[in-house]
């Protein structure tokens, strides 16, 4: 797999796993991160995936797959969260 594909992959997981820790319900972390430099910081990586995404694709691919990438990553955030809560609850 292309190197810049795999970034861009690397960076929308990391965006999302931004905005979820930014959530006042998340549950990976005891405390959420601060919503204004989590907020920042996804943007930033979106920009990045976006990007290193444009590298190796084209514009309609790129965005199809960080959208795809997005959705994976923001639904599987929260299923860790609990299972990290409750390994930290026993």
């Amino acid at each position: 797999m292309p190197v810049f594909t795999l970034l861009g992959l690397a960076a929308a997981a990391l965006a999302s796993l931004c905005l979820y820790a930014a959530s006042p319900n998340q549950r990976l972390w005891l405390a959420p991160w601060p919503r204004g430099l989590a907020r920042i910081a996804s943007a930033a990586l979106l920009v990045l995936a976006w990007l290193a995404l444009l590298q190796d694709m084209r514009r309609v691919t790129a965005a199809f797959v960080l959208g795809t990438v997005l959705m994976l990553a923001l639904a599987v955030w929260p299923y860790a969260g609990a299972y990290v809560h409750v390994r930290r609850t026993r």
